[in-house]
């Protein structure tokens, strides 16, 4: 596992665990617990962007300068809730310079799409 992995208490406060870490591409899991539902009872969204965003962070983190969020959207196709298991899978789409920008598919136990969040990132002048 990274450093940055490593270091990083909210994925793992969440239980997320890195399937998959290649250049440009992640993927992340995490079971839905009952402490993770909203007022409905469904995954709260902003847990589903957390899972997004931390297969992103894993798939334009692929050397040793320090690659942030420039932005983000989501969608959400799909409710969940507890005893789920959600999938991230992020993919480098292109990168120019410092800029890159990638998607990410949030997937169910079964496959149903969840979400489908794009991210945009800038690589600063910092270094692991």
């Amino acid at each position: 596992m990274r450093e940055m992995m490593r270091r990083d208490a909210a994925s793992a406060m969440l239980g997320m665990v890195v399937k998959v870490d290649e250049p440009g591409r992640a993927v992340v899991s995490m079971l839905v617990r009952d402490d993770m539902l909203n007022g409905f009872a469904i995954t709260h969204g902003g847990l589903v962007f957390a899972l997004a965003d931390t297969a992103f962070a894993i798939a334009c983190n692929d050397d040793e300068r320090v690659t942030v969020a420039a932005g983000a959207d989501i969608t959400f196709l799909r409710s969940t809730t507890a005893g789920q298991t959600l999938r991230a899978t992020a993919v480098r789409r292109a990168v120019d310079g410092r800029s890159g920008l990638y998607d990410v598919t949030v997937r169910d136990e079964v496959g149903d799409v969840v979400a489908e969040f794009r991210g945009r990132s800038v690589t600063t002048n910092r270094v692991i």
